[in-house]
């Protein structure tokens, strides 16, 4: 059976379901490309150098406009980001406010709200702050709705100094008149802002708001408070431990770094059994304490003179499996050295060697200090050899220890003989040490050896003390001739070679002067 349908009602159906075929020139993709043309012709022109530039317009400003009727397109908010970037790239901040002032009477278009949250963060770095505030409350004229994205942005800018922070509760102010609705996040950009300025009782104040508003604490926002707390240097014990409870109570469970911190606090502030009781409530926290918290918490503890303690944490590590290095070494032998027990420390250094951390100078070297205190010299020139022998250099303190140790004990001659070794090693330099040796020949009636002493430093560059020259002229008063002659001459030197000194810097700060007029 066939059907019949008349021209009229066939030509109906297809005007009516017929797609018909858009021009070319309204296409969304053709636009979409005439935008871009006219971006790569804005690029191209920005790389040009202005040839007349006008004062109140922007050379780039101009290339856009031309750009984008070229293409008989509308600029877009790409291109004005483009441009902003570019004046702020090149500095040429006089011309930011005219291209807003373009964007906000001539353009139809919604601007995005990062465009004038990247603009107030620039006025910021650059201590614009009258302009950034003057962008925020300009905002809604651009036809974009401000929200707590640039609040937040502005707020970071004023609490980077203490003038911009009285402006905050102004803006939070208005920012409500604006219908910004302060989120979790608003909290958080001025607890961090004021951390870093180091305002860590108004960051704490600003904490306390944020849980009577209803809003989450952030756990990084809690640890670093109490970071900062405890780098405060006027911070009691009780501010610091009442802190963490009161973030216990909030839901923050301490980690490692925050437990770290807190331990750091107490041996600084010479509290080192109140830091062993946070390394125990660590572990009860089922945290496994590192290294690095035993060792401040045995250092603690050993200046507090606890040494049964220490010595429990000493052993408390070693069975939780932990390595010491060699600075938890040196503070446990530190602690036998303070209880005289330096045969232990002689035998903890051997221990070292055999778990494969191998002892230092400062190791040494507490051991030589506290050997010579006790009259130990002997023992103390042993591990001065073996010092020697294992390749631990001796440094200037090593031989400062046993030079003191030696004069203390009325042997002048042996620290004269240390003296001239370190003179000739070159780690002298002026001290009280060395004078003293010098005095000391004086007064043993070795006048002579004194002075060849005094001009092999002299002859390194060293300064004696007023006390040497009282000294060698009072010894020399007793045998005239060729020591007062050879002290005099020495005196002569001494000073030609300040002088000289004294006259080189001189000419070379003139010189440079010169130069600097020359360019």
């Amino acid at each position: 059976m066939v059907i019949y349908t008349s021209k009229k009602s066939a030509s109906f159906f297809l005007r009516k379901h017929r797609k018909w075929p858009y021009s070319p020139y309204k296409a969304r993709w053709h636009r979409i490309f005439n935008q871009q043309q006219a971006m790569q012709s804005l690029k191209q022109s920005a790389l040009k150098p202005p040839q007349e530039e006008s004062l109140n317009k922007s050379h780039l400003l101009s290339s856009l406009i031309h750009s984008f009727s070229i293409y008989n397109v509308e600029p877009t908010a790409k291109a004005f980001d483009y441009i902003f970037k570019t004046l702020v790239k090149t500095s040429q901040f006089h011309h930011i406010p005219s291209v807003l002032d373009h964007l906000e009477k001539v353009e139809n278009f919604e601007p995005p709200e990062s465009t004038f949250a990247y603009l107030i963060e620039v006025y910021g770095r650059t201590n614009k702050t009258h302009e950034a505030i003057e962008l925020f409350y300009r905002i809604p004229k651009f036809r974009c709705v401000p929200s707590v994205y640039s609040l937040n942005t502005l707020i970071s800018v004023l609490c980077r100094n203490s003038k911009g922070l009285k402006l905050v509760p102004e803006i939070l102010l208005k920012s409500q008149v604006m219908n910004i609705r302060v989120e979790e996040s608003t909290f958080q950009v001025l607890i961090t802002a004021l951390c870093r300025i180091r305002k860590v009782g108004f960051a704490i104040e600003i904490l306390n708001c944020m849980v009577n508003d209803g809003f989450t604490v952030n756990a990084e926002i809690c640890s670093l408070l109490l970071s900062c707390l405890c780098e405060q240097k006027d911070a009691t014990k009780l501010e610091v431990m009442g802190f963490l409870e009161q973030l216990r109570k909030l839901g923050f469970f301490p980690g490692m770094f925050d437990y770290s911190n807190v331990i750091r606090f107490l041996v600084k502030g010479k509290m080192g059994l109140d830091a062993l009781h946070v390394l125990n409530h660590m572990k009860s926290d089922r945290i496994k304490p590192d290294i690095f918290c035993y060792t401040m918490v045995l250092h603690g503890v050993i200046e507090d003179r606890d040494y049964l303690k220490a010595d429990e944490l000493f052993d408390e590590l070693l069975v939780f499996g932990l390595v010491p290095d060699a600075y938890t070494y040196n503070v446990y032998i530190n602690g036998l050295c303070k209880q005289n027990n330096f045969e232990a420390g002689i035998k903890m250094v051997a221990s070292m060697e055999e778990l494969g951390c191998k002892p230092n100078s400062i190791t040494y070297n507490m051991l030589v200090k506290q050997l010579c205190k006790a009259g130990e010299l002997s023992k103390a020139g042993e591990l001065v050899r073996e010092m020697g022998l294992k390749g631990v250099g001796l440094d200037m303190q090593t031989y400062r220890i046993m030079i003191d140790g030696l004069a203390n004990n009325g042997k002048i001659v042996e620290a004269c003989g240390l003296f001239e070794e370190a003179l000739d090693k070159g780690l002298c330099t002026q001290s009280l040490t060395f004078d003293e040796i010098i005095c000391g020949l004086c007064h043993r009636d070795l006048s002579c050896k004194a002075l060849e002493l005094l001009e092999k430093m002299i002859g390194k560059n060293v300064s004696p003390g007023a006390r040497v020259w009282k000294a060698l002229l009072l010894s020399s008063g007793f045998k005239l001739g060729c020591v007062e002659t050879k002290l005099f001459s020495l005196v002569d030197s001494c000073v030609e070679t300040k002088l000289c000194s004294l006259v080189d810097s001189n000419q070379t700060r003139l010189s440079s002067e010169s130069v600097a007029v020359e360019q």
